[in-house]
């Protein structure tokens, strides 16, 4: 895999982030139905307020984090198709586990559509539990967390 620094974004990477992320859900659309989340975010506003991470450059994949009282919440995690298979999405996970130790966050949190298949596939791949069933007022997410500390 070509070696792409994870940095923190700037405001001339945001045009990236939104391409990044629209070709990373765009085939998520038809299956659940609507515009997943992440493609309808104001992209500037969180690279403005430190919330992204991105790799590459130009950037080819990216995470968007949100730091809790006791978790670092992982908003978003995307990879452009071009490198999907790379080991990119799990070097971001890295990124995101260590990111947390250093913030002295003992757990990493996340949640998923129900019908993203593939990504829940790759988080308990990767050691995260799902925390919180669905329940009657949301029953479309799949929460889940992992130990970092």
């Amino acid at each position: 895999m070509t070696d792409h620094r994870i940095r923190p974004a700037t405001a001339g990477d945001v045009p990236r982030v939104k391409a990044v992320t629209d070709a990373a859900y765009q085939p998520y659309i038809e299956r659940i139905g609507r515009v997943p989340g992440p493609m309808e975010a104001d992209h500037a506003a969180e690279v403005a307020a430190g919330r992204v991470f991105v790799a590459g450059d130009p950037a080819v994949g990216l995470v968007v984090l949100r730091t809790g009282a006791d978790h670092l919440y992982l908003d978003n995690v995307a990879v452009h198709p071009e490198v999907r298979g790379t080991g990119l999405g799990r070097r971001l996970l890295a990124f995101v586990e260590e990111r947390a130790r250093e913030l002295g966050l003992p757990e990493v949190r996340l949640l998923t559509h129900r019908l993203m298949r593939e990504n829940q596939a790759m988080y308990a791949r990767y050691g995260y539990e799902v925390d919180e069933p669905r329940t009657a007022d949301d029953p479309e997410r799949v929460h889940y967390r992992k130990p970092v500390a």
